[in-house]
């Protein structure tokens, strides 16, 4: 008797949103009472090391978006910010130390005085 066992692998294309996340985001969605937005992720020149990050809720579709849904949430990249985040987790972190949105991105590199961009 031979079992074949299929192993795939898993290719990530864009970004990721971890549950903890998603579940941060939907409520405050819906304390704003808005189920009509998006979560934008996008790179932009600034900080100490060249690129930050900025999120915000969004509600316009641009031409070239890459749109990903995670646990309900529709998360929104733009064609300019999609190649530096392949790869890259959007978490929630909520402990004693820290609050907030975290973003680990394998595409990143060296750190900054700042601790708010990257290269």
């Amino acid at each position: 008797m031979s079992v074949e066992v299929e192993i795939s692998s898993t290719k990530v294309d864009g970004i990721i949103l971890t549950d903890e996340a998603a579940s941060k985001v939907k409520s405050l969605l819906e304390q704003e009472g808005r189920d009509d937005l998006s979560l934008r992720v996008q790179v932009q020149p600034g900080g100490c090391s060249g690129l930050r990050y900025q999120l915000y809720f969004d509600d316009r579709a641009l031409d070239g978006d890459v749109v990903s849904e995670f646990g309900g949430v529709k998360v929104v990249t733009d064609r300019m910010s999609a190649p530096y985040l392949v790869g890259a987790t959007v978490d929630f972190v909520d402990t004693i130390e820290k609050q907030g949105f975290t973003i680990d991105n394998p595409n990143a590199t060296g750190s900054c005085a700042c601790g708010e961009s990257f290269n």
